[in-house]
């Protein structure tokens, strides 16, 4: 197990990245309340594929836990229930942690996916959580790495349901989407420790200093993004999802300050990529920083100038977090100390 840690590690980071990806999904096509409760989905492990599994009426059975859309309300089933022909109360509880009780197959199978990715991805996070003890006297930083992953990934499973839990709270979202950063940054460390040990890069202060600026730059804008978003998800409850060509109406500063900060941070990157050029560095990595950085911007144009075409806001999000994941891991290699003993 100690030989194949490292390909662990990496199919963990893969595994987050397409929760992220996933999660952007979600977002994009509004199916966040697709499940109303957590982790099971309307009472169900599998869910439901029809409304009329999760629409009351009488003479049929429901087993208990299991949640209904009655009278545009959500109750659960206290007990195994034969309905009759009428309502009885005593057999119900009505769920009170919020008041969303709407059914939209589409929506409730892509919030499935979604969490479907996540308890795929912690298969391979245990396996590296396990296989991480083996380490515990060669290197105990790899040890305590893994276990870092493994609490805030358990932390992540928690914020989920609290998602669900406050209807979509705007600060719990960001919070999530926060939380997954770290966990990133933490597997690619782990990354570098167990498979560059032996490799010394260029060091170059004004490129690291760069660097620097650029994370901390692709932070704010991250940041500042999911502000962004708050305010287009309070604009499509005004007008629904499908209105989408209202969701940047009128838009707040916020808006604009996180579409002009682009260009300080694609003036820093290409300063980078320059100097890596003229320095002769060897920082394949910087490339890739202009290919996200590309796919952010227009994207991010897309979004406002035609109405959210379908795809860009899962591109926009998954390439602004590949980003913060390519600059960490280049400011990892760029460090003037990269020998890790």
């Amino acid at each position: 197990m100690k030989k194949r840690f490292p390909l662990f590690v990496k199919i963990t980071l893969i595994a987050i990245y397409l929760i992220f990806l996933a999660g952007a999904i979600v977002r994009m096509t509004g199916s966040g309340m697709g499940c109303p409760d957590w982790p099971k989905c309307f009472g169900y492990y599998i869910p439901p594929t029809s409304e009329d599994q999760i629409t009351w009426k009488p003479n049929a059975s429901f087993k208990k836990g299991m949640i209904i859309i009655k009278d545009e309300a959500l109750f659960v089933a206290e007990k195994e229930v034969k309905t009759t022909s009428e309502f009885n109360n005593e057999n119900w509880e009505k769920y009170t942690k919020h008041d969303y009780a709407k059914f939209n197959k589409f929506h409730t199978w892509t919030e499935y996916i979604n969490r479907l990715t996540s308890v795929l991805a912690g298969i391979p996070l245990l396996l590296m959580f396990i296989g991480s003890f083996l380490f515990w006297k060669s290197n105990k930083k790899i040890t305590l790495l893994s276990v870092g992953v493994f609490l805030l990934f358990a932390f992540e499973a928690w914020l989920g349901k609290t998602v669900v839990d406050t209807n979509l709270t705007p600060v719990i979202i960001t919070l999530h989407m926060a939380v997954g950063l770290v966990i990133i940054a933490l597997l690619l460390q782990l990354r570098f420790i167990t498979t560059e040990k032996n490799r010394i890069y260029n060091y170059n202060s004004l490129f690291h200093k760069l660097l620097i600026i650029s994370v901390v730059f692709s932070l704010i804008q991250i940041v500042m993004g999911t502000q962004v978003r708050q305010f287009i998800d309070e604009q499509v409850k005004l007008f629904g999802f499908e209105n989408k060509e209202y969701s940047l109406m009128d838009p707040n500063f916020k808006f604009y300050f996180h579409r002009s900060f682009t260009i300080a941070i694609v003036l820093v990157n290409f300063a980078m990529f320059y100097l890596n050029q003229v320095k002769g560095l060897g920082y394949k990595l910087v490339n890739w920083i202009l290919v996200l950085l590309f796919l952010e911007t227009i994207t991010g144009i897309l979004m406002y100038y035609a109405d959210f075409p379908i795809g860009t806001q899962a591109v926009h999000l998954l390439s602004g977090a590949l980003l913060f994941g390519v600059q960490f891991y280049l400011w990892l290699q760029s460090r003037k100390t990269t020998l890790i003993s």
